[in-house]
């Protein structure tokens, strides 16, 4: 008699590949729609002077960032010591966003070269978009061999290629410790992809980052959807939650993969989280709305939702806070 395999995750799509979860926004974008968005929209797009209060004046000094804290380094790039143990998240340090030299270009530097990064304990990857897996920054890390990456289902692949000698892949709800910090990878409403012919072959994923004291949500690249009520029920509640808050113009296409910032409040109250940090703005130009109008517009959502505008933080790039 042959035994029944076990059913496939509900996101493991029949026949290979990945898909969001259920209660997630749909597709409504029509091809006209992603025309105008290529074609006229972005080419009006002009990467702007960035104001000389976004950049904090003194690079945060990584190797010495106490615990419990945490320095954003731009875009979804941020890192933390918890745990004890040194944490970056989604390095996108160099100045563009796309493969051989093109793509979208930065207009405001990351607050530390990745030359200039310290012995990390460990990289964290949500998923393998190019503002978010900077192969050229992870190059020039210099401690490949030493430092554990953990990945989604399918990332590892590249990380190994880039010279990672130990590489964490996870599916969604598993868990990977190290000493005191815990990694544990959680569903985000998203996609992924390379190039033309890679599309959700790889995994994308939230994650929880954990220790005896504190309890940390990165969001990684997320849309709205139903699934942060059950991770706030499973994994909650978190006492800081990293949520991107940039890049959400034209609703009909960016619904599906990125919040706007009035979104990002009803995630960080789906996870009960107590404070959330707005990142994935302030960096670079990928979609056509204002820049810098994602801040005011978070800060306003955290009252209007009596989440606190005080618990929606707008950091500096290079600031550090305790958390």
């Amino acid at each position: 008699m042959s035994e029944h395999l076990p059913p496939s995750p509900v996101h493991h799509r029949p026949g290979g590949g990945f898909r969001n979860p259920p209660g997630s926004p749909s597709r409504r974008a029509t091809v006209f729609d992603f025309l105008k968005f290529l074609l006229v929209d972005m080419r009006r797009v002009k990467p702007p002077a960035a104001p000389e209060w976004l950049a904090a004046a003194i690079a945060p000094d990584l190797a010495a960032l106490p615990e419990n804290h945490l320095a954003w380094l731009g875009h979804a790039s941020f890192a933390l010591r918890i745990g004890g143990k040194l944490v970056l998240t989604d390095p996108y340090l160099t100045a563009t966003a796309g493969p051989f030299g093109f793509g979208p270009k930065r207009f405001l530097p990351a607050a530390v070269a990745p030359q200039d990064l310290p012995r990390l304990d460990c990289i964290v990857i949500s998923h393998n978009h190019y503002d978010h897996v900077d192969t050229a920054a992870l190059r020039a890390y210099r401690w490949r061999a030493e430092t554990p990456v953990v990945c989604p289902l399918g990332v590892g692949k590249l990380m190994r290629r880039l010279g990672f000698a130990e590489v964490i892949e996870l599916d969604w709800w598993d868990a990977w410790s190290l000493g005191d910090m815990t990694l544990t990878a959680l569903p985000a409403v998203h996609f992924s992809g390379r190039g033309p012919f890679d599309r959700n072959q790889t995994l994308w994923m939230s994650v929880a980052i954990t220790s005896p004291t504190r309890r940390v949500w990165f969001g990684g690249d997320t849309g709205y959807g139903a699934i942060f009520h059950e991770i706030g029920e499973r994994a909650g509640p978190f006492d800081l939650a990293l949520i991107g808050i940039g890049a959400y113009e034209p609703r009909v296409i960016m619904e599906v993969s990125h919040a706007n910032p009035e979104e990002a409040i009803a995630i960080a109250r789906d996870i009960c989280a107590r404070v959330a940090v707005g990142m994935h703005w302030g960096s670079i130009m990928l979609t056509p709305e204002d820049p810098f109008e994602a801040p005011e517009r978070f800060r306003k959502a955290a009252l209007e939702q009596q989440f606190g505008e005080a618990n929606a933080w707008i950091m500096q790039v290079g600031e550090v806070r305790d958390f």
